[in-house]
């Protein structure tokens, strides 16, 4: 199991330090989300100042973005990077797509999978000179001269990982894709139950086996080895819980438990606007199926017997601050790494 850092809100002025803090702690993965800056420009700095961790989006908003414009975006972090990026790409919802990106919504399952199947011919013309022809549904893409064809370079295949809740993507994802991101508002019963089979439906469509995806999600960790930091992470954590489990789009979790009482409630709460109360009146049977608690040597060892056989790659669901807590998370990287020696 690959522990990771993700970077949710920042200042692409923050990211050398941010990276470079990351790779020197000793974390193997830095994933930077699409929240309030592109996460293109924060991976361009992450490539320029690392040497070592895989870097990657956690997610990029993908439909704003045609498929050639993803491909040469990938491309030239591939190439920068040394072969370290990974494309991480998810549709967001409709709201997001057409009020803030101001594109339209259409079949986003269909669609994300055709934008897979773009970028691969895309990245085949530019690395064999084979002939691009790709006419489909939403894209026709059949044109691209020599001159506007990037340089190959010697990295292999640019991994495609996709964010995934609902069945229909989970599906994609064992079809079409190399990862998935599961959001970390989850439980084991839903890795196992939702997540799981239909990864490996798709992957039977496909011809692949489990071990051709990387199942990667974060975790709602609270290390309680400080009071005063466990006070803070805990607060943190189960004001995420609350308003993620608010949002329709993870009813399916929601139904996986029968906690559709409790998100109808809190999204009443939300539509209120009463955001700093939400966590208070989520029950402890929510949030025991979520967090998992204990020091930052012992977090590993929990989380790697909780999800054994389930997740492949996980962060903490905890801003990473350099400086704060830095003997902490070495415990935790350290933990990690002897579970895999």
């Amino acid at each position: 199991m690959k522990f990771d850092v993700v970077v949710l809100s920042y200042r692409p002025t923050e990211i050398p330090a941010l990276v470079r803090a990351s790779e020197s702690i000793g974390f193997d993965g830095f994933w930077v989300g699409e929240t309030n800056a592109d996460p293109f420009a924060a991976l361009t700095l992450a490539a320029e100042h690392s040497t070592r961790v895989t870097i990657g989006s956690a997610i990029a908003v993908a439909f704003p973005r045609t498929p050639t414009v993803l491909a040469y975006t990938a491309h030239a972090l591939a190439d920068l990077s040394g072969g370290r990026f990974v494309l991480g790409l998810g549709p967001q919802v409709r709201a997001h797509n057409e009020r803030r990106f101001g594109v339209k919504w259409e079949r986003p399952v269909a669609k994300i999978e055709e934008s897979i199947a773009v970028m691969r011919a895309v990245w085949d013309t530019w690395q064999t000179g084979a002939p691009l022809a790709h006419r489909g549904e939403f894209y026709r893409i059949d044109l691209m001269p020599p001159f506007f064809s990037p340089a190959p370079h010697a990295f292999g295949p640019i991994p495609v990982y996709l964010a995934a809740v609902n069945p229909h993507m989970l599906r994609l994802v064992g079809r079409s894709a190399d990862g998935a991101f599961v959001h970390a508002l989850h439980t084991t019963r839903y890795l196992r139950e939702v997540v799981l089979p239909n990864v490996e439906s798709g992957l039977a469509e496909s011809g692949r086996t489990r071990k051709d995806v990387t199942i990667n999600s974060a975790v709602f960790a609270v290390p309680m080895d400080d009071a005063a930091f466990a006070r803070k992470a805990e607060r943190h954590v189960r004001s995420q819980i609350a308003f993620y489990l608010s949002t329709p789009a993870y009813r399916v979790v929601a139904e996986q438990h029968g906690w559709e009482d409790i998100q109808y409630g809190l999204s009443r709460m939300a539509r209120r606007g009463e955001w700093d109360t939400m966590a208070d009146v989520l029950p402890e049977s929510v949030t025991d199926e979520m967090i998992v608690r204990g020091s930052w040597a012992e977090l590993p060892h929990m989380i790697s017997e909780r999800y054994h056989g389930l997740l492949d790659r996980v962060s903490y669901y905890l801003p990473f601050v350099p400086g704060e807590a830095d003997n902490g998370w070495r415990q935790s990287i350290e933990a990690f790494a002897s579970l895999r020696d």
